[in-house]
């Protein structure tokens, strides 16, 4: 017989909300629990229920989720500014920090939810919410949240390290000059995801000099054989199952990363494990895969830039590219005004082109001459040409 969890559990659905609210992973709640990330996702679409020493853990878990999301909805209300900005991006890096930093065992965190009535011993009320973050520090929080496994993502999707790197560095850089939209969403660790990944995924990137050049394989060799085989996929089936395996993601937040239909990505990613199963038979296993595509992530030292170089980094490019188009701009309206100044004052109007007249008769070429001419020629070209036989009229 199933022994019933102390603190109750929520419906599925409200699992997978509370777990993505706290902007946690499957596989990080997996490793908290102790299970697999199959399990995990199981209890959350429903397919199973945990029992025992695990239904505790994870009724405490989901509670400890639950008051962490009470706080933060008891904190939008307090007397003090929240600038619109900081909000979500706010108390998306606090959830996370907290979650991370609290046990699954934290009783005293838990708000109990019954339909008896109001609790007769309810729980301590928050303390008054802390001076809100700035927009540089809650993006920092959200960089050294976010940067370090987004390179080693990036790094098994393309295969190269500076690529990786550099993948990271715009998508963050894109996401400050962006921040009031960032701020807001609903998953701004996925905006950021999916920006790198979209960069990393150029096809503009073979052209660079830098990219032709080949970059050292791993050095293990199943883990080169493994990045061989992964880089032999398509791009969109390359990214659909390092999301799914890799990351974590479910497939219909797969489907959306990767603007395709469900059915589209269920079809993405079979193919994708078969044909790295058609290589490696030993990872025909969908478990064994995700625990092998970490530990590829995982061999190479990727370290990320610091949020602070990145920041400027990024307000750099954006002046940059602000002067150019003043600069573009000016140079426009100096051509123009010069163009205005040089050009004639009073209409020239154009040289008509000639026209055939009719009526008069085309002047004649010289043809050939008749005997009469021919004789009369040679009669002058005999004559004298000087003398005074030439005065003289000749008598008849």
């Amino acid at each position: 017989m199933t022994q019933s969890p102390a603190t109750p559990l929520p419906p599925p659905k409200e699992r997978r909300r509370l777990r993505q609210d706290a902007s946690l992973t499957q596989a990080q709640v997996a490793v908290r629990l102790g299970v697999s990330k199959a399990t995990v996702r199981a209890w959350e679409t429903g397919r199973t229920t945990p029992d025992g020493e695990k239904a505790e853990a994870y009724a405490q878990l989901l509670a400890s989720l639950t008051s962490l999301t009470s706080l933060t909805s008891l904190t939008s209300l307090t007397d003090e500014p929240v600038h619109q900005g900081d909000g979500p991006a706010v108390a998306t890096a606090a959830a996370a920090t907290a979650v991370r930093t609290a046990g699954p065992t934290a009783d005293t965190e838990r708000l109990p939810v019954t339909d008896a009535g109001p609790d007769p011993h309810p729980p301590p009320k928050p303390e008054p919410a802390a001076e809100p973050l700035t927009p540089a520090q809650a993006f920092d929080a959200l960089y050294a949240f976010c940067a370090p496994g987004l390179v080693r993502q990036t790094y098994v999707l393309t295969g190269r390290r500076e690529l990786a790197r550099e993948s990271v560095e715009r998508a963050f850089q894109l996401a400050w000059q962006r921040w009031p939209e960032v701020a807001v969403d609903r998953d701004p660790a996925g905006w950021v995801r999916a920006a790198a990944y979209e960069y990393a995924l150029s096809p503009w990137h073979r052209y660079r000099r830098r990219h032709r050049q080949p970059e050292p394989p791993p050095t293990d060799l199943r883990d080169r054989t493994l990045m061989n085989v992964i880089l032999q996929l398509p791009p969109p089936y390359r990214r659909t199952l390092l999301l799914y395996d890799g990351v974590g993601l479910d497939l219909p937040e797969t489907a959306a990363e990767t603007e395709a239909t469900t059915p589209a990505a269920a079809n993405r990613l079979l193919y994708a494990r078969e044909a790295v199963a058609s290589r490696l038979p030993d990872l025909a296993d969908p478990a064994h895969l995700q625990r092998r595509l970490g530990e590829l992530a995982t061999t190479e030292r990727l370290r990320a830039a610091r949020p602070l170089a990145v920041r400027t980094g990024g307000e750099r490019r954006a002046q940059f590219w602000t002067r150019a188009a003043i600069a573009f701009t000016v140079t426009l309206i100096g051509a123009t005004a010069l163009t205005l100044r040089t050009a004639p004052t009073q209409y020239e109007p154009p040289v008509a082109p000639g026209e055939t007249v009719r009526g008069v008769p085309p002047r004649a070429a010289p043809g050939p001459l008749s005997y009469a001419q021919l004789e009369l020629r040679q009669k002058l070209r005999q004559a004298a040409a000087s003398g005074p036989e030439r005065l003289i009229p000749e008598a008849r």
